[in-house]
């Protein structure tokens, strides 16, 4: 029996995904500068909220809510709107922007004098809760985990992260930086989340393609080919029928 599905309202992609993300899990999109990542986190809260009612977080823990606002006007995504439906929550987390004597989320204060763990993902829990959100986007999580220095408090922290990302009920979408160019070496927090999507630009003969593979999906048959993608006003396109060589 398949898992309830959370479909990202990208054609292509769900059909990679027999239907979309599986409900509830926790789904990496990993790639470099460029290729589409935080479009894909937005996209997939914006067609949850409009296709099919469920209400989002998108957490940015790098770009400023004017920025990011303005950048996805070129979509035609009226996010104050989404916002004063009470359908969308933006939250600025970015610890480089804020005064070190505290950190906000929201309305809430999650840190003193450094950027908390624990006061973060207890403010995502309130949040989720008090929004009665089924998607939730973290972009970049490097921005958050790479503040710890040694592997073993990383990739706790990445799992203290999950767990309570996981204890909300949403379905997530946290976004990563590639390692390399190529994409082809592996992130320790994919070896921990549910999945991994991989967004990179390939050459292909003269030509550089956009290029997304699923490179991991657990509770789903997913197409584990590489497809090419475009992003032009709508979004991110994926055409699942086609091949790359």
């Amino acid at each position: 029996m398949l898992p309830d599905r959370a479909p990202t309202g990208i054609s292509g992609l769900d059909r990679m995904l027999e239907g979309g993300i599986p409900k509830g899990r926790i789904v990496v999109a990993v790639g470099g500068p460029g290729t589409g990542k935080t479009l894909l986190g937005m996209q997939f809260i914006v067609n949850g909220i409009k296709d099919y009612d469920e209400s989002g977080i998108f957490i940015s823990l790098e770009e400023s809510k004017r920025h990011l606002y303005q950048a996805m006007n070129r979509f035609s995504w009226d996010l104050s709107k989404l916002e004063k439906s009470g359908k969308f929550t933006f939250v600025d987390a970015s610890p480089i922007r804020r005064s070190p004597g505290e950190v906000k989320i929201g309305k809430y204060v999650v840190g003193k004098r450094d950027f908390s763990m624990l006061g973060f993902i207890n403010t995502i829990e309130q949040l989720a809760e008090s929004t009665e959100a089924k998607r939730i986007v973290v972009d970049p999580l490097a921005t958050l985990i790479f503040q710890y220095a040694d592997l073993y408090e990383r990739r706790n922290a990445f799992l203290d992260l999950m767990e309570s990302l996981t204890a909300t009920g949403a379905t997530c979408l946290v976004t990563m930086e590639a390692p390399s160019r190529t994409t082809n070496d592996f992130v320790e927090e994919e070896y921990l989340a549910h999945g991994t999507i991989v967004l990179q630009r390939m050459q292909v003969g003269r030509a550089m393609t956009r290029v997304i593979q699923i490179r991991k999906m657990r509770m789903t048959a997913s197409d584990d080919q590489p497809r090419p993608y475009k992003i032009d006003d709508s979004g991110l396109n994926v055409f699942a029928d086609e091949t790359v060589f």
